[in-house]
């Protein structure tokens, strides 16, 4: 889209960009789903957790209607006495993406605040659509919460955490957990997070072609997960929390998002509607940050940033 007002990419992000590109393409089309379900695999993790001194247990737990789902637990080694829980929905647009895909940046929550992490392998749209990746991660939190002791982790210190579309499932969760009764949470974080399946607000149509998951990625998503739904009127703001029209009763948040990117606008109105209800958010909206920079290029200036006031705000919900 040309003649386009938008703001600059941070200048040391900008040089990543080319490089993303190969693996991450600014526009993804539905026939681009099969590549990006190779190229966004996650690393063997296996090793960095061993260098971490970090333990990994795969557990088979029920899922949406039943159906059997794998998550992993990780816990440090030296950690004793029951620890905060954080139940983690991974990036991907809803589409791709595993339970171990950007991991790496929140592995400080586990070796160094002593978390007791659940990271989840829900299924993806467009084979699952809704409600299979957001009923996926509810059977998850509630399994979290009910084996608690087992876990080692505690129940009264239960934070969701998710980014990108996790992050979107996270809010969601969130909102869920509430109307439905379901187990207290301590907080949730929301990096960058997939919110609004209508594509209204101005950040969406600033970035055509450009930066990270750009309008028609977002719409190719969507579309993935709602069909012929998405925009329309019947849409659960479980899936899409920002069509929720109460968000009173809300654990706090820590919603971040990049000045360059479509999520930006969505993300500062969730953050609002949290405050305007009466709930706590600590907002940060990144200058020059492209969507998802801190996974991409966690080296720059910014995206350090936004690691470590992530896990400030991790480190101070869930002490005590």
């Amino acid at each position: 889209m040309t003649g386009v007002l938008r703001p600059e990419f941070d200048a040391e992000l900008k040089a990543g960009l080319a490089v993303v590109g190969g693996m991450f393409p600014p526009t993804i089309t539905p026939d681009l789903i099969p590549f990006m379900r190779t190229s966004y695999a996650s690393q063997p993790i296996d090793e960095l957790l061993e260098q971490r001194g970090i333990e990994r247990q795969d557990v088979v737990v029920p899922g949406h209607l039943g159906d059997p789902i794998e998550v992993s637990v990780l816990r440090s080694r030296t950690a004793v006495g029951p620890r905060p829980g954080v139940l983690y929905a991974h990036s991907g647009g809803l589409m791709f993406g595993d339970r171990f895909s950007g991991l790496d940046l929140v592995l400080d929550w586990v070796d160094q605040l002593g978390v007791v992490m659940v990271t989840v392998e829900y299924r993806l749209a467009p084979e699952h659509p809704d409600p299979y990746p957001r009923e996926d991660m509810y059977a998850a939190l509630t399994w979290t919460a009910d084996h608690a002791d087992e876990l080692g982790l505690r129940a009264d210190r239960l934070l969701v955490a998710g980014a990108s579309a996790g992050g979107g499932l996270a809010a969601g969760l969130a909102l869920a957990a509430r109307d439905r009764g379901g187990p207290p949470l301590c907080g949730q974080v929301l990096d960058y997070p997939m919110l609004d399946d209508r594509g209204t607000t101005p950040s969406t149509g600033q970035f055509d072609g450009v930066g990270v998951w750009d309008r028609i990625s977002n719409e190719t998503g969507w579309d993935a997960l709602l069909g012929d739904a998405r925009g329309g009127s019947d849409v659960s703001p479980y899936a899409a929390p920002a069509r929720a029209s109460d968000l009173t009763g809300l654990p706090p948040a820590f919603v971040d998002v990049g000045a360059a990117e479509i999520f930006r606008d969505e993300a500062i109105a969730y953050a609002d509607a949290l405050w305007r209800a009466g709930g706590d958010a600590e907002l940060h909206v990144w200058s020059g940050a492209f969507h998802a920079c801190d996974i991409f290029a966690p080296h720059t200036v910014v995206g350090q940033s936004m690691i470590a006031a992530r896990d400030a705000w991790v480190a101070k919900v869930l002490g005590d």
